[in-house]
């Protein structure tokens, strides 16, 4: 089977390299693709992975190459090319794509069209209303005491959402997005929500359709720096399985969320096949959800992948026939962790170019897995390219040695400006 992966950061590392541990993959592409996405091999039969130089948003150019390589699969992991729809142009033209439509994509793509469909089919959230005049969001914050949560409509990579805590703070988060329009055009509208505390979990699920398949527990770490202080980040390291949250209550909390959110796509018309990936804050009336991903989170994905037992093919296709009742998902009982490391600056400015040394010693330590994010090659070496740079993933018989040996293969990279969480699954432990 010919392969087509859409994307170049740590996400589409990882599912490049699990789709070539299947049998089933002969020829894998990658556009854009990264400096370690071109150092991967299939298994089948040795052929190297090769980056293609084409943007993840060049929908056409993209529909051209997978017409003419005639490429069986192509798999889609950021969210911007799924809310441009490119899966309806694949559709269109007889070409096979995961992902969800640009009609479902919406459930990330429009924080407020997620908001109101919650809203709408009893999706446990929290207070919130939408606005298009900076003045109305205010008042509205005002009502809430200043304490809420300004969310940019539309996508920003994953930083548009300012957390406030006072009248002042809420009026110039609302100016920052509205006015100065700090996230470009995703701040025309904004979403302004009751702000919450409770421990944030994130909820993975494949979905074909009409059957959601839950993924483990795993807990994202989206401030830059140590005890969730610093600006929100794309996630700077996560790890997986949750201790503190048992099987049966992952499984309480996720019927809590999936069946109404099923139930509405089944009411509303909405075939969603792909990855739906809510945000949800466990508090003490409930679960309750922040918003919607319509796509593989990232860094989850380094540690839901590093412990999938399943082939990659087979489940993906079965998300797009609306077979995965036919089904189990298998994980190793190891616990995983991934520690990010990024551009010194991240997520603010932060200079490039920077030859990055020990990838190679890192990589060797038995369990260790180096998932290129912001990686290119220049001159022969590899520099950073990116924010996130590297997510430095391990897998071990407990959390606590899956967390050493992450942070042991973290310690032996360096480039000019590098730094990381030294907390990642501090909570859990």
């Amino acid at each position: 089977m010919k392969i087509l992966v859409i994307g170049g950061g740590g996400r589409e590392h990882t599912i490049v390299w699990k789709l070539a541990q299947s049998s089933r993959s002969t020829k894998i592409w990658c556009a854009p693709g990264n400096a370690g996405i071109a150092n991967e091999t299939l298994k089948s039969n040795n052929s190297k992975v090769e980056c293609v130089d084409i943007g993840a948003e060049d929908l056409k150019s993209l529909l051209e190459f997978a017409r003419e390589n005639e490429v069986d699969l192509t798999v889609v992991g950021p969210d911007n090319p799924l809310a441009m729809g490119i899966v309806d142009k694949f559709q269109t033209i007889g070409l096979r794509a995961w992902g969800p439509t640009q009609q479902a994509a919406q459930f990330e793509s429009s924080k407020i069209f997620s908001q109101e469909f919650m809203d709408r089919n009893g999706v446990p959230t929290m207070r919130s209303a939408s606005f298009q005049d900076p003045s109305e969001a205010k008042n509205f914050a005002a009502e809430l005491g200043g304490k809420c949560a300004v969310k940019a409509d539309g996508l920003a990579l994953g930083k548009g959402v300012l957390i406030c805590n006072s009248a002042d703070e809420a009026n110039a988060a609302i100016e920052q997005i509205m006015t100065d329009r700090t996230f470009g055009d995703a701040g025309a509208n904004v979403l302004v929500q009751e702000l919450i505390t409770g421990m944030e979990i994130s909820l993975h699920a494949l979905c074909d359709g009409k059957t959601a398949k839950l993924f483990p527990s795993s807990q994202d770490h989206k401030r830059a720096l140590e005890n969730d202080l610093g600006l929100n980040t794309g996630g700077m390291g996560t790890y997986s399985p949750v201790p503190f949250l048992k099987e049966d209550k992952l499984h309480e909390i996720a019927n809590a969320v999936l069946d109404p959110w099923l139930a509405g796509c089944a009411r509303e018309g909405i075939d969603f096949r792909g990855m739906i990936y809510p945000g949800i804050m466990l508090t003490d009336e409930g679960p309750k959800v922040l918003e919607f991903n319509a796509r593989f989170g990232d860094p989850e994905t380094q540690v839901y992948l590093t412990r999938l037992e399943n082939d990659l093919v087979d489940l993906l296709e079965a998300s797009i026939d609306g077979t995965l009742d036919e089904h189990e998902l298998q994980w190793t009982n190891q616990s995983a962790v991934c520690v990010v490391v990024a551009s010194g600056g991240y997520p603010s400015s932060y200079e490039k170019g920077k030859v990055i040394s020990g990838l190679e010693t890192a990589d060797a330590i038995p369990g260790v897995k180096v998932f290129h994010a912001g990686t290119k090659t220049k001159d022969n070496e590899i520099v950073n390219s990116g924010g996130r740079v590297l997510g430095v993933t391990a897998l071990g018989d407990n959390l606590l040695a899956a967390r050493n040996l992450a942070y042991k293969a973290a310690a032996m990279i360096h480039f000019e400006g590098a730094f990381s969480r030294k907390d990642i699954a501090a909570k859990a432990l």
